[in-house]
């Protein structure tokens, strides 16, 4: 009920009766004011009070019949504007209105129509914007794995191949001096058996890079421990882990924390010929610790030798820099490897 008082048509019949009453007032003043100040013969309180009232009467339903009418084309064009916008908000952005008229309402309308086409012709360059942004993501998708498939086979070329070609020359070597020099045979033996298991560390880093590159929807204590308990049964290496099991952390922050770990034992699996690796992941206050360290043969940060394990070590520290934190290495020759990183958690 009181929607409906206060709608266009009610408000329209409220400013003809506030006509009417005004007029009514102002006629009835001035025969008052006649009619004290002249007192013509014609003009008796009677017939005043008779004139008021049946121009009151018949002013009152012409009031509320014009107001009526008169509102009744301007409440239809608000409606047709209110349907528009509906529409508009629905996403139906080819929707139109037209008004003959002139008005305010014709040139609000107008710069309806306006926003409707505005809106169809986003609709459009988002839905174009989304088309490309699928198709870069499949070249992307394709560089990238066309890229990670050249570093393989350059692993494969510079370090495993090598390794096997050499394997092929000594076993031959210790084939041909077995008879004549059986000690100098045993010597070479003993380098295949090493060059054997440097190809093996070397295949099973390989091996470890081509791991899937998230936690296939473990949480990040698990999927450290089952990645250790893989590794200590294909290698020598003697681990010592420690993980907080209650560590719960974002999705982004566990994926990029879980390749740091997985990159950092490819490096010490190639190059570190570590027989102990010890690895720490613990929260402390609201910064989360991550520890790596080995007992291997460390490398010289300074020279540019350690070309091998540079990559790994840019992407690590990429990664940590993500997520906010501070990467820190320290490693000397024959001394081992240690990584701290502190990420903010």
């Amino acid at each position: 009920m009181k929607n409906r008082f206060s709608s266009i048509r009610f408000s329209y019949i409220i400013s003809h009766l506030n006509g009417f009453f005004l007029t009514t007032i102002t006629i009835l003043a001035v025969l008052l004011s006649i009619y004290v100040w002249f007192s013509p013969e014609w003009l008796t309180s009677n017939s005043i009070f008779l004139f008021i009232g049946l121009y009151a009467v018949i002013a009152f339903v012409v009031s509320i019949y014009v107001g009526f009418r008169s509102s009744g084309d301007l409440k239809q064009r608000m409606d047709y504007l209110s349907v528009l916008i509906t529409q508009l908000a629905n996403g139906n952005y080819q929707s139109k209105i037209y008004f003959n008229e002139g008005d305010e309402l014709n040139r609000i309308g107008n710069e309806l129509n306006e926003l409707g086409e505005k809106l169809q012709n986003q609709v459009i360059s988002l839905q174009r914007l989304a088309d490309e942004k699928a198709e870069l993501a499949k070249s992307a998708h394709k560089s990238a794995v066309i890229e990670e498939r050249q570093r393989i086979a350059r692993d494969l070329h510079d370090a495993v191949s090598q390794q096997l070609f050499a394997l092929t020359m000594m076993s031959e070597a210790a084939i041909k001096q077995l008879d004549l020099n059986p000690n100098v045979a045993k010597e070479q033996m003993t380098e295949v058996a090493n060059a054997a298991h440097q190809a093996q560390s070397e295949m099973r880093a390989l091996l470890l890079h081509l791991r899937p590159v998230h936690l296939s929807g473990d949480p990040l204590p698990r999927g450290v421990r089952k990645l250790v308990e893989e590794l200590k049964q294909k290698s020598q290496i003697d681990f010592h882990l420690t993980v907080d099991d209650s560590l719960t952390l974002s999705e982004a922050t566990e994926e990029h924390v879980f390749r740091i770990i997985q990159e950092s034992l490819s490096n010490i699996l190639r190059h570190a010929n570590a027989t102990e690796v010890k690895i720490e992941v613990v929260k402390r206050g609201r910064e989360l610790f991550l520890h790596i360290a080995d007992n291997g043969m460390g490398f010289d940060l300074s020279n540019d030798n350690a070309k091998k394990t540079s990559y790994g070590l840019k992407t690590m520290k990429e990664r940590c820099e993500e997520l906010g934190g501070n990467f820190t290495i320290r490693s000397n020759i024959d001394e081992g490897t240690y990584i701290d990183i502190r990420i903010p958690c």
